[in-house]
């Protein structure tokens, strides 16, 4: 897509060569300049992830923008009984969910993940979104996929950070469809003493005059309380370390304004977890929903001194997150089918 520059260059160049050598050579001009792109040539490259590799050996799902999707699945030895899709945050990938996934995995569950656009092995120019609901398009794809090959069975959402953002917004539009989220140190709202008035209006001027202007990286220290994590985050070379735009930013702005309007309609079952000490999500977000939500299976447990990560704090604390979302999940799926006892005796 050309810049302002280069569309003001281009402009400039036409109105010139119109003075000088008549309209046929402006309409030949901005023929060229706003082309569309040449379609690729028949037997082209494979289409390949942004680390080169190419999607025939990765698995993964088209988009609707015809955008290409890193997929996880960890599967149960024997048949599923449920599902559990797991949304990562901004910057990071599905990759570090493999702990959690691999408890629930124990649990019988067939649980999915996929890199969101923009993010780790899939497409998309890296943490740029034209709008948030994107990523919950995908998501509900993603788990209608899941469902044509397993149906009957119960659908559970793993959401951290922005992807508890996700994972409200992505049940609030089928809310009959989950047996239960779990939110893990949640996107809900943002930090009411950053996002003044002010800034709100300063952010959206800017938006609409500077989108790509860089508001500074997330500080990864605020991660975790255990340096090990902080340091794998840190060398993790499929996260996204650079700035995050005003244009994303508005976006999250965006998903918070309609997750409050949500909050009230609330009924499907939820699991909140958040660190008192987390930096990155205001936990205030968190206790508004649970005060708010009209649910009648809801709960908040709130870790003292937690970070961010909860799943990747101190050993201890990542080991007692591990166990709440097991345990709360597993309290929600049917009983097991009991073995044929044997006729006769």
């Amino acid at each position: 897509m050309m810049n302002a520059v280069t569309a003001a260059t281009c402009l400039l160049v036409a109105g010139v060569s119109c003075y000088l050598y008549g309209s046929d050579v402006l309409s030949l001009l901005l023929r060229v300049s706003v082309a569309d792109p040449p379609m690729p040539e028949p037997g082209a490259e494979p289409r390949r992830s942004p680390q080169g590799v190419p999607y025939a050996d990765l698995q993964h799902i088209v988009n609707a923008d015809g955008l290409h999707l890193f997929c996880r699945y960890w599967e149960p030895a024997g048949p599923p009984r449920g599902l559990v899709f797991i949304a990562h945050g901004a910057a990071e990938h599905c990759g570090p969910y493999d702990e959690i996934a691999q408890r629930l995995k124990e649990l019988s569950l067939l649980v999915f993940a996929h890199d969101h656009v923009g993010h780790g092995q899939s497409e998309g120019e890296r943490m740029v979104i034209k709008e948030f609901q994107v990523y919950i398009r995908d998501t509900l794809q993603h788990i209608d996929l899941m469902k044509s090959r397993h149906p009957d069975l119960p659908v559970f959402i793993v959401g951290h950070s922005m992807g508890g953002a996700i994972s409200i917004l992505t049940a609030c539009e089928r809310p009959g469809d989950f047996a239960g989220v779990v939110l893990i140190g949640p996107l809900v709202q943002m930090n009411p003493d950053s996002a003044t008035p002010f800034k709100v209006f300063l952010a959206k001027l800017l938006n609409h005059m500077l989108p790509s202007l860089s508001l500074g990286s997330i500080e990864s220290k605020w991660i975790s309380r255990d340096k090990k994590q902080v340091e794998a985050y840190d060398a993790d070379e499929l996260g996204f370390h650079g700035g995050l735009r005003v244009s994303f930013g508005m976006q999250l702005m965006g998903a918070a304004a309609r997750i409050e309007r949500e909050i009230p309609s609330i009924s499907w079952p939820f699991l909140l977890l958040h660190g008192d000490a987390d930096k990155l999500c205001d936990i205030r977000g968190s206790k508004m929903m649970y005060e708010n939500a009209s649910s009648s299976d809801k709960k908040i447990k709130i870790y003292e001194g937690g970070y961010h990560a909860l799943h990747h704090d101190l050993p201890e604390v990542a080991e007692s997150v591990l166990k709440d979302v097991t345990s709360w999940i597993a309290e929600r799926l049917p009983a097991a089918a009991s073995p044929p006892q044997p006729q006769g005796s």
